[in-house]
């Protein structure tokens, strides 16, 4: 009898966990088709190409709060991982489009006569699809590495990922003979499959794989925080030390995590490059990076939804406002950001979840405590044995 009353509440908070991902994974799916079926016919070829960069941006959206929301590394260096991923890409692009034998044209400013190794592997499309997320992750696995085995985090975390970004940017910026330092490199007139990267095909293409990526990698994120690695990461997040102390090293798992966000980026930068026609080291700037942790904000910590609302709305704001008000644009950005900070600490998905969170939980038939509030976690007391369990 004391087994049964045991294993009946279990049961009953499996089913109401499936129907909520049933619920999440329907959700997810008529998204998707809505942006890949109904956006392009309601859209102009302009402001669909603006909102498959905010989409792009969305993904590099999700990296950052996979680490900041969920494990508590606020990383101000992402623009590295983004930029590396774009860099990447178009790298390729531009070998491509050439005949065989001949350079960019860039290389022939500044008497270089031969192309440099690390160019030469970008000649094949599958080298460089691979390249295009494991490069930033090698990169952030190192940088994750080399800080997190000194047990460095909070504020030094964040300023060391900042100095990173600053060397980068440096690097990349004074680069002129290699990859044409400040220019950038252009792709809108490059050739992928045939096609011109700019042509309304090929923006089309790229933007349904913008959508898809954008779903693939919600659902890699859904599936690192919803088990028993998810509940270590917000165990390192509320009481890093009482993780060590119960035994568990935390930086495999922060080193992991890092390097998973940091692939995430560099396919978002991929992405985002394709459809903004250059890359440059711009992405690399400090702001940049910073705005990537303010969408977050906006949208609202350790949501992963919020993380790609807060994206797409902070940059489609900014869009049509800077059309419209160009020299005071940027005030108004600054009035939402603190506006978030002050009233809406927990974003907007979260102010959203304490007005409506009750009423849609009964309504879709799911218990209150299974709708998790971005400010609530399980404490670290439950959360590092229930890893430990089998």
């Amino acid at each position: 009898m004391t087994t049964d009353i045991a294993v009946q509440p279990r049961r009953a908070a499996k089913a109401s966990q499936k129907r909520k991902l049933m619920i999440e994974a329907i959700a997810v799916i008529a998204i998707a088709l809505i942006l890949i079926l109904i956006m392009p016919m309601l859209l102009t070829g302009f402001r669909l190409n603006l909102l498959g960069r905010f989409l792009a941006l969305g993904i590099v959206a999700l990296g950052i709060d996979l680490i900041w929301g969920f494990t508590g590394l606020l990383s101000l260096g992402h623009g590295i991982f983004f930029g590396l991923g774009g860099y990447a890409f178009a790298m390729y692009l531009e070998l491509n489009t050439l005949g065989e034998g001949q350079l960019p044209e860039f290389f022939g400013l500044y008497g270089v006569t031969e192309l440099p190794w690390f160019w030469q592997p970008f000649n094949s499309l599958p080298f460089t699809l691979l390249a295009i997320f494991t490069i930033p992750a090698i990169v952030a696995g190192l940088l994750g590495y080399l800080v997190f085995r000194n047990r460095i985090r909070g504020v030094y975390f964040s300023i060391l990922t900042q100095a990173a970004l600053v060397v980068f940017f440096n690097l990349f910026n004074g680069q002129q003979k290699l990859i044409n330092g400040t220019n950038g490199l252009k792709t809108s007139t490059s050739v992928f499959m045939g096609q011109q990267v700019g042509s309304d095909g090929m923006r089309m293409f790229f933007y349904i794989s913008t959508v898809i990526a954008l779903i693939a990698m919600y659902a890699l994120c859904r599936w690192l925080t919803s088990g028993r690695f998810g509940r270590m990461l917000v165990a390192i997040r509320d009481d890093e030390n009482r993780v060590r102390f119960s035994g568990y090293d935390p930086t495999a798992f922060k080193v992991l995590v890092f390097a998973v966000s940091g692939a995430i980026a560099g396919i978002a930068g991929a992405l985002y490059t394709v459809q903004s026609g250059i890359i440059s080291p711009q992405v690399m700037d400090i702001a940049f990076s910073i705005e990537m942790v303010i969408w977050v904000a906006v949208g609202g910590r350790a949501t992963l939804v919020g993380a790609v609302l807060g994206a797409v709305l902070v940059n489609m704001a900014r869009s049509l406002l800077s059309e419209r008000f160009p020299d005071v644009w940027l005030f108004f950005q600054g009035a939402l950001f603190l506006i978030v900070v002050t009233a809406l600490p927990d974003g907007i998905i979260g102010w959203g979840r304490r007005q409506f969170g009750s009423a849609v939980s009964s309504a879709l038939g799911l218990t209150p405590t299974d709708v998790p509030y971005a400010s609530d976690s399980d404490s670290v007391v439950e959360a590092v044995p229930e890893f430990a369990e089998k």
